[in-house]
């Protein structure tokens, strides 16, 4: 599933291409995505496209009068090619550009999203709730300490919690709690303010290094220009079933919330 590091990369791949563009034509193939797809949207040509943000796991598109929210969902992503190629398997949106060029979303699962917002996308449903960005000022030591205190649940629970902090998916939750040397199992309200402290660097150092490597490949996910991220090549325990490259021991999968976690007995406590 793509994670922030992922969302943020389509973002940075596309915004040059898309920024100042005006839309010719939207083309839906398909609209039923986890929500259907309205009629607005089809009707945006001549609209212009002023910026391209992202909240969370969330593309937004602003455009001269309303704003566009995309979701990759489990296995969506974007690519931008002439308008003219050929149209790939499971492409469901097609935006057109006066300059000749689309954006094309291709999502094989449909759990992605598009969804037309008139007024503040910021205030839309999905998003008004949500949690500080990870790399944002608001995150800090004191905010999550305070989060933190009083549960009981595991902090990699709490650490996906979209209330608590956004885009911090299963993947780099257990990468940072690996670089904290925190067990995922470890009871929140049990962590010290120190502790805590170490763990809003990892968390940043860990999301900040997969953007620059272009997030991790897993599954369906690729980039805006179509090559894999590498990131995968940084994992130090997400996936390994082998020995820890730091004090070898064997590296424990567990599963907490349906979802897999790996940590190392040793480096972690």
């Amino acid at each position: 599933m793509p994670e922030l590091p992922e969302v943020e990369t389509t973002r940075r791949g596309i915004e040059p291409h898309v920024v100042g563009e005006y839309i010719d034509a939207v083309i839906l193939r398909e609209t039923r995505l986890r929500w259907p797809i309205s009629r607005e949207v089809a009707s945006l040509q001549g609209r212009q496209i002023r910026a391209v943000d992202r909240r969370a796991k969330y593309l937004i598109m602003r455009l001269d009068k309303g704003s566009l929210i995309w979701h990759l969902g489990m296995s969506g992503s974007m690519r931008i090619l002439p308008a003219g190629a050929a149209i790939a398997v499971h492409e469901h949106v097609e935006m057109q550009f006066s300059n000749g060029q689309a954006l094309k979303f291709r999502d094989p699962r449909r759990f992605g999203a598009l969804l037309y917002c008139g007024g503040d996308p910021l205030q839309h449903r999905l998003l008004q709730s949500l949690g500080p960005e990870p790399l944002g000022d608001s995150f800090n030591t004191e905010y999550l300490h305070r989060c933190c205190r009083q549960r009981s649940a595991a902090i990699k629970t709490v650490l996906m919690n979209s209330h608590v902090v956004v885009g911090v998916g299963n993947i780099y939750a257990s990468e940072a709690l690996f670089r904290a040397g925190i067990r995922p199992t470890r009871a929140a309200r049990r962590i010290s303010k120190a502790r805590i402290g170490l763990l809003v660097d990892a968390i940043r150092e860990t999301l900040s290094t997969a953007i620059e490597h272009g997030g991790t490949t897993l599954q369906d996910f690729t980039q805006a220009n179509g090559k894999p991220g590498y990131f995968r090549h940084e994992l130090r325990v997400y996936g390994n079933r082998d020995a820890c490259q730091i004090c070898r021991k064997p590296i424990r999968h567990v599963v907490q919330g349906q979802r897999s976690s790996y940590y190392c007995p040793g480096c972690q406590s």
